[in-house]
């Protein structure tokens, strides 16, 4: 029962519409059983016939008011054709009714469903593939959207046309109208048989198709990595078996149809044949006319083959069934925003950890243990450690990516999970060591925060980069579009662009997650020499490797194994025993470089 809820949900906004289909459906399969009785009435007048057609009375009595039979005739067909001509007029509205509510329930389903992808936690992105979530905000989308608005007024119209079909054979003979109604509850019994089969199978079909397209998607993107490995056949061979457990699903469903659809043609064949020597044997017996049988062979369409059709819906049904699942499956995951605060102070920069623990969900032990330290607003701290050791999770505490499991951490003298996120992060810049550019223009990429912001705003953000001159020796300047993910730009330049658009906010807190280790030792030095010459100094949090990059900050936080070991200057940690003096010993030869870097001298912004 919930499964067709969660299809159903969707259709409360557009029940006018769907209902007005229904009504059109209605009006379309009355209109064609008079054109049976049109023609039935046709041959009553060309053989003589005393009987009678269920026409209304006004009708039959303005066509008998022309004394000629063969302008009787015209004026049946001409009212055919007319009839004809605004059956097709209302198919056009049914047609264009059924796209415009099938693509506003899918506009609406995937404004609702990419809104709450993108407000889902970072830790639920890191757990989910790409590729599926792709395939549930498209092809299911399209699956669920046009069951609901096209294929259900559809079998709302098998329903209404068997119903009006019947309704008119009975009239003009009821063993006829049993008759054409044997197959009914043969093939709704098979078609339910035939749905519970689909709704599992359909179910391992979209799964082996999500995995099919996260596949795809990993190797488009990672097409440069592929060749530089020269890793293709391993590739293709993951392609080949996604793709082959793909197909097997389908083909287990496609060898199983024909015998769904077979036995359906076979019980529908068989009724229209009965019933047509029935028909016969009537008329042989003068139970009803020749006219009758013409009328009966027209209506037995209405009411045999729409039988049929059922099991195409039911088909569809059961396919829009999973398709809503999957949808309404992302829907139910909790948004970040659930736990969120409600408070906007003034965030100076001021940062206090208080015995904050985190682990995550799925692992029993501690990433960080018993983390205390305080960093003064306007303060530049480097912190240092060993992979894994939690340098990133600190970073990711401070803007929420993550919340802690145990202790505190307050901003100013505001705790941090009673802030408003949005607002944090919009005082927390945070840079990644790996940063994504969008397919937009230098400018947009930049000034991506905020529209307000001027070209004078992003040559400036640009400046403090050390990027602004590389920009303008590109043919187009800032209005230069940058490739996917930046693939026409150099890794410095891509770092760069991403530490500018980080930059342009003037937050009160720069976070630089290894990404100045990306760059060139005089190019690391110049913008941390940049942004010490801001006028508004903001409090920095640089992880880095690198050494000389890390004595110049005011203090060097230094974690080992989820703990602080050391918390001071560079040149009371070089003299201490412990890792960073380790650290420094293994890259003092950098000093020389570094040295020769204060020769090389100074960025002008």
């Amino acid at each position: 029962m919930k499964s067709s809820k969660n299809l159903w949900i969707w259709a409360k906004k557009y029940i006018p519409i769907i209902l007005f289909i229904i009504i059109l459906n209605f009006i379309l399969q009355w209109l064609y059983s008079y054109i049976a009785l049109f023609v039935e009435y046709a041959f009553v007048i060309l053989g003589n016939e005393n009987s009678d057609v269920n026409l209304p009375t006004f009708l039959i009595n303005f066509f008998n008011s022309f004394s000629d039979t063969l302008t009787i005739i015209l004026v049946v067909g001409i009212t055919m054709v007319l009839l004809q001509l605004f059956r097709s007029f209302l198919r056009f509205l049914d047609g264009y009714y059924r796209a415009k509510g099938t693509e506003l329930i899918a506009y609406d389903m995937r404004t609702k469903l990419y809104n709450h992808i993108i407000d889902l936690s970072y830790s639920y992105h890191n757990n989910s593939d790409i590729g599926d979530l792709i395939q549930r905000s498209t092809s299911d989308i399209d699956t669920s959207s046009s069951f609901i608005c096209s294929q259900f007024p559809e079998l709302i119209s098998i329903f209404m046309t068997i119903a009006i079909g019947a309704y008119q054979v009975g009239k003009i003979n009821l063993l006829l109208m049993g008759i054409s109604l044997l197959s009914l509850p043969l093939l709704g019994i098979s078609s339910i048989i035939w749905f519970k089969y689909l709704n599992k199978t359909y179910t391992d079909i979209e799964n082996e198709e999500a995995k099919l397209t996260t596949v795809i998607q990993e190797n488009v993107n990672g097409a440069r990595v592929v060749k530089a490995f020269a890793n293709e056949k391993y590739e293709l061979d993951k392609m080949h078996k996604a793709n082959d457990a793909y197909y097997n699903k389908l083909y287990k469903l496609y060898v199983r149809e024909p015998f769904f659809w077979g036995f359906s043609d076979f019980v529908a064949t068989f009724e229209y044949a009965l019933t047509i020597a029935v028909a016969i044997y009537l008329a042989y017996k003068d139970l009803v006319t020749p006219s009758d049988i013409t009328a009966c062979l027209l209506l037995l369409g209405m009411v045999i083959w729409p039988i049929r059709g059922l099991g195409r819906i039911i088909s569809n049904y059961g396919k829009a069934i999973v398709a809503a699942n999957r949808i309404v499956h992302v829907l139910d995951e909790n948004d970040e925003y659930q736990y969120n605060g409600d408070k906007k102070p003034l965030i100076t920069g001021d940062i206090t950890f208080n015995n904050v623990s985190f682990k995550f969900p799925d692992s029993n032990n501690d990433l960080l243990k018993n983390i205390s330290f305080h960093i003064k607003a306007g303060e530049t701290i480097a912190i240092v450690g060993k992979t894994g050791c939690g340098k990133t999770t600190i970073c990711n505490l401070i803007n929420r990516f993550l919340d802690y499991t145990e202790g505190t951490i307050y901003l100013d003298d505001t705790k941090i999970t009673d802030i408003d996120k949005h607002y944090l992060r919009q005082n927390v810049k945070m840079i990644l060591q790996d940063p994504f550019l969008f397919t937009k223009t230098v400018y947009e990429n930049i000034a991506i925060t905020n529209d307000t912001f001027t070209l004078d705003d992003v040559k400036r953000a640009a400046k403090l980069a050390y990027v602004d001159e590389e920009i303008n020796h590109f043919e187009k300047g800032y209005v230069t579009m940058v490739g996917e993910k930046g693939t026409t730009l150099s890794g410095g330049q891509k770092q760069r662009i991403a530490i500018a658009r980080m930059l342009i906010s003037d937050a009160p807190i720069l976070i630089f997650d290894d990404s100045l280790s990306a760059l060139d030792t005089k190019t690391d030095y110049l913008i941390r020499q940049a942004l010490a010459k801001k006028d508004k100094k903001s409090t920095m949090i640089i992880i880095t490797h690198r050494i000389t990059t890390a004595k110049e900050a005011d203090r060097i936080l230094v974690l080992n194994n989820g703990q602080i070991e050391a918390f001071a200057s560079h040149k009371e940690l070089v003299d201490k025993p412990g890792l960073y003096q380790e650290l420094w010993k293994i890259q003092g030869d950098l000093e020389i470089e570094f040295k020769d870097v204060l020769k090389g001298g100074e960025l002008n912004v």
